[in-house]
C-alpha cells in the first residue's frame, strides 16, 4: 500500500477525528485548557516552521506535522501517560494507512516524548514538537465556562487559567544567525506576572531548552519585551 498520509488526509479521517474528539471531551471534563483542532494546527504549523528553518527536508516536515496533529490522541484513553498511549495508537493508525514502520516509529517516538513528565527530545522531529506544543499559550485557550458574564476570568486562584488568560499575544521565531529559538509573549500584568508563568511552566521551559539544543540553538523566553530565559 502506497503511503499517501499527510495532515490533510488525517484531518478527513473519521476514525482519527473520533479519537481526537474523545480526547478533547475528556480534557474539557477535567477543566484543562483547550486542545482542539485550533491547537493541533498551530502546533503543526510551528513544527514545520522550526524544521524548515533549521534545514530539514520536506519528508521530515510532513512527518513532523503528522506527529503534531496526533500528539494528544492518547487523551482519548486517559490524560495520564497520554504521550505513551498516544504513540502506540498513532503507530498502529499510520501503519494501517500505508505508512512504513520506519516512518511511523519516528512519528510515534516524537509523540511519546512531547510531555515534560517523562519525555526527552530525542530527534529533530521530537524536539520541534516539544517547542511547538509548549509555545501555544494564549487567553483563548481558557474555556468559556471559566469566564464570567463579562468574559473575565471567574476563578483567579486557578494559576493555569490565570497564566493562559493573561497572554494577549504569543509567537515563535527562529533566528538562524544568532542560533536562537525565541518564544515571545505579551502578558497582561494585571492578570498575572512573569513569576506566575515560571511557577507552572519552568519544567516546560527547561525541556524547550533541551529541544533547542538538538538544533544547536539556544531557547529564549521573552515576556513583554524582556528576555527572561
Amino acid at each position: 500500500m502506497k503511503d499517501t498520509t499527510d495532515i490533510k488526509v488525517l484531518r478527513s479521517d473519521r476514525e482519527i477525528a473520533t479519537l481526537l474528539k474523545c480526547g478533547e471531551t475528556q480534557l474539557e471534563s477535567m477543566g484543562y485548557t483547550e486542545h482542539s483542532e485550533r491547537h493541533r494546527l498551530v502546533v503543526a504549523r510551528r513544527v514545520r516552521q522550526i524544521l524548515e528553518k533549521t534545514g530539514h527536508d520536506e519528508k521530515a516536515c510532513r512527518l513532523g506535522e503528522i506527529a503534531a496533529y496526533l500528539h494528544d490522541i492518547g487523551c482519548a484513553i486517559n490524560r495520564h501517560n497520554h504521550a505513551q498511549s498516544g504513540a502506540l495508537i498513532a503507530y498502529e493508525l499510520l501503519c494501517a494507512r500505508g505508512m512504513s514502520c520506519a516512518d511511523a516509529v519516528i512519528v510515534a517516538n516524537a509523540i511519546a516524548n512531547h510531555d515534560e513528565q517523562h519525555g526527552h527530545p530525542s530527534s529533530p522531529i521530537a524536539a520541534a514538537l516539544v517547542i511547538a506544543d509548549k509555545s501555544d499559550v494564549h487567553k483563548n485557550r481558557v474555556r468559556p465556562d471559566k469566564l464570567d458574564e463579562n468574559r473575565r476570568l471567574a476563578d483567579k486562584d486557578d494559576i493555569h487559567d490565570r497564566v493562559n488568560f493573561s497572554v494577549l499575544e504569543s509567537s515563535l521565531s527562529i533566528d538562524i544567525e544568532q542560533a536562537k529559538i525565541i518564544m515571545s509573549l505579551r502578558l497582561d500584568a494585571e492578570v498575572s506576572s512573569p513569576m506566575d508563568y515560571f511557577e507552572i511552566f519552568l519544567k516546560r521551559m527547561k525541556m524547550c531548552q533541551q529541544a533547542a539544543a538538538v538544533f544547536g540553538m539556544k531557547f529564549d523566553l521573552e515576556i513583554n519585551g524582556q528576555v527572561l530565559a
